[in-house]
């Protein structure tokens, strides 16, 4: 079947992040007094901030939860973001992919605001069909929602007809759920067998 639309993650995907978001993580633990270590933390990037905090803190409560998801996005836009750059030829890929009739969609988890800075980091306005992130949807990767979302915002395409591009194990479970194959990328630095997984 013809492949009409590219679901991309952004974050570790078409921008070199990742390790800014392990070491905004580390700072917000350690403003509560909690020590978690950078592979730790590392090995839940790609979720947001509902399923990663569960998973490493679960007995940490909803307004602690919130809290620490706001230190955290604080912490990144103050210290880190400024310094995110786009991977090599990553706005081209995405030319290519529109010059190919292809819908261009950005599938994040990330915020709003991160997802606004990004398009501008990136120059890829001209090129998005749709875009998600994480106020569209109820939870994050790996929830099937983000891919779901995506994939109603160009109508007429089947999950049979889109691939997702993305770096993390969560980015292939959310779009298992919902029926889209992917494209794995080892720009997030997961290992091979992390991902085949």
């Amino acid at each position: 079947m013809q492949i009409k639309a590219i679901l991309f993650d952004i974050d570790g995907t078409l921008v070199d992040s990742n390790d800014m978001h392990v070491d905004a993580w580390k700072e917000a633990f350690s403003r509560i007094g909690v020590t978690i270590e950078q592979n730790v933390i590392h090995d839940q990037i790609g979720k947001g901030a509902d399923m990663l905090l569960p998973a490493l803190l679960p007995d940490l409560d909803d307004l602690g939860r919130e809290k620490l998801g706001e230190a955290h996005n604080d912490i990144f836009k103050a210290k880190y973001r400024s310094d995110v750059q786009p991977f090599p030829k990553a706005r081209d890929l995405l030319a290519h992919v529109d010059r190919l009739g292809q819908k261009v969609v950005l599938a994040s988890s990330a915020s709003q605001d991160d997802l606004d800075y990004y398009l501008d980091l990136l120059g890829v306005r001209d090129l998005i069909a749709a875009t998600t992130s994480s106020r569209d949807v109820k939870n994050t990767k790996p929830a099937p929602d983000i891919f779901s979302t995506a994939l109603s915002k160009v109508k007429g395409i089947s999950a049979s007809e889109a691939i997702v591009v993305g770096d993390t194990p969560y980015d292939i479970e959310a779009a298992r759920k919902c029926g889209i194959a992917t494209v794995a990328v080892r720009s997030g630095r997961f290992t091979d067998e992390v991902l085949v997984e």
